[in-house]
């Protein structure tokens, strides 16, 4: 039964696969990705169908990469009533590219999409969050690519991303790109991350809907929620040779995950960025 129904939920969905994350960069080479198996089109697929059981949309942060594999499941999701935005193209962490590797990688990951899809590409999220105070240019490149918002932000703590400091809430920024931040829940001076990923599935279940229910309780402004088509793929191949925490983070629970956000979906009306904030 849902609960908050006059609270705005914003769900979101990273699309790439399991060999793309941040945390087997080290170990698995882009020139590897096509001999690797691939199980990003069966698993969003899955994706696409728990999101209609549910009547929610979404938005999909679509990579270039996947979409140029399989653009028929761009299509799947713009049919299914989804908005689609832009990952980039490599998964490439901003904060290893200077401006004009970033602009191409994300221009030419807009460009795919829209050619695609047929649609306007309006959103972008940086792969692993990685808008922060030394690569605040990438917002001068959104704005001259045409974006109209971007959901690259983190507010807490992280040993990979993080910008704990800048505004919780969604504001514009000088250049007008909306900049729409991953929700948390704040206590003292310390924001603790609720808004999906690998803390809702290594958490307890229990603990991740009491902290959202408490933020929709206290905050005066949208749920931002996100994951993986491969975090509900327990089947995934394995990398014995990635160090012991990302293994723990990334293999944590996968087999739990899909009855979780099963639950979650249950919850509450779940809408994309673009509907909620545009």
């Amino acid at each position: 039964m849902l609960t908050n129904n006059n609270k705005q939920c914003a769900l979101t969905i990273d699309v790439e696969d399991y060999f793309h994350v941040s945390a087997f960069e080290n170990i698995v080479k882009r020139g590897d990705w096509a001999q690797l198996e691939h199980r990003v089109e069966r698993n969003t697929d899955r994706v696409l169908e728990l999101l209609a059981e549910h009547e929610a949309k979404a938005t999909f942060f679509v990579l270039g990469w996947v979409a140029q594999k399989y653009p028929q499941l761009v299509t799947r999701i713009v049919s299914h009533g989804h908005e689609l935005a832009s990952h980039g193209y490599y998964h490439q962490r901003l904060t290893g590219l200077t401006r004009e590797q970033a602009k191409k990688d994300i221009g030419e990951s807009k460009t795919l999409l829209e050619d695609i899809s047929g649609n306007e590409v309006l959103g972008y999220r940086a792969p692993s969050f990685s808008i922060n105070e030394d690569n605040l240019w990438v917002i001068d490149v959104l704005q001259e690519l045409g974006f109209k918002y971007s959901s690259s932000t983190y507010p807490v703590k992280h040993d990979l991303y993080g910008t704990p400091s800048w505004p919780r809430k969604a504001y514009k920024t000088a250049q007008g790109i909306l900049e729409i931040p991953m929700s948390t829940l704040r206590f003292g001076n310390v924001n603790f991350p609720i808004a999906g990923g690998g803390y809702f599935r290594l958490l307890p279940l229990w603990l991740s809907l009491a902290s959202i229910n408490a933020f929709l309780k206290r905050e005066n402004m949208p749920y931002v929620f996100y994951f993986h088509p491969w975090e509900i793929d327990p089947e995934q191949p394995r990398f014995a040779s990635a160090p012991i925490k990302s293994k723990f983070r990334h293999y944590s629970n996968l087999a739990k995950m899909e009855n979780k956000l099963i639950n979650l979906l249950s919850q509450h009306r779940w809408r994309s960025l673009s509907d909620i904030y545009l």
